[in-house]
């Protein structure tokens, strides 16, 4: 069995999007056990964003269906793009899918750059018109660092769910069975996840 781990390892050093929270990590030794405190932010590491990120009053974390992101998934290398993901790249090329993940030259890189690949609106409108109901990127964000916010709003809008910063380096370009499940966290924005593919004809 083909098991892809396409979540980004969680840590003090982990890539942020500027102006995130550091996350960091205190051991607690209470003598016989000892735990762990944290401070994440939710959207720290490979991580979903809810409509509520964006959109004042729309579902928050809790109120996905966890089917949302849990299924069939396409894997498209989109490699070849520059810092711009246009409709030439989607066209012709979603047809049956309602999970896209986007893998771009971005999942090996360590450091911040904000030239990072993004979806253009026209884009974002061709995968909203395709039906997709999940779409995941390896990049810090699936809109520009420059942008205003109005790809995640026709996304989150039409009731899509966005994954951000994904590890697909290792993956081929192909189908997939997808587990990316947040933690139930009520009434929140954003949860980091654990994102897994496995081949698709080995569905659970």
């Amino acid at each position: 069995m083909t098991v892809y781990d396409i979540t980004r390892p969680l840590s003090e050093d982990t890539l942020l999007y500027p102006g995130d929270i550091r996350p960091r990590f205190t051991e607690v030794d209470n003598g016989q056990y000892r735990v762990t405190e944290m401070i994440l932010g939710t959207h720290t590491g490979t991580h979903l964003d809810a409509p509520s990120h964006y959109l004042k009053g729309g579902r928050t974390v809790d109120e996905i269906p966890p089917g949302r992101l849990t299924g069939p998934a396409q894997v498209l290398d989109c490699s070849d793009t520059g810092s711009v993901i246009g409709p030439d790249c989607l066209a012709g090329r979603l047809d049956g899918t309602r999970t896209l993940l986007l893998k771009t030259w971005f999942s090996e890189r360590q450091e911040f750059d904000p030239g990072y690949p993004s979806l253009s609106l026209e884009a974002a409108q061709v995968l909203v018109d395709a039906g997709i109901t999940c779409i995941g990127t390896d990049a810090p964000s699936i809109e520009g660092f420059y942008c205003d916010g109005s790809v995640h709003r026709l996304l989150l809008g039409s009731g899509m769910v966005v994954l951000e910063l994904l590890d697909l380096s290792a993956v081929p370009a192909g189908d997939y069975f997808m587990v990316a499940l947040p933690m139930r966290l009520k009434g929140a924005d954003g949860s980091p996840v654990r994102a897994i593919l496995r081949d698709k004809e080995e569905e659970m």
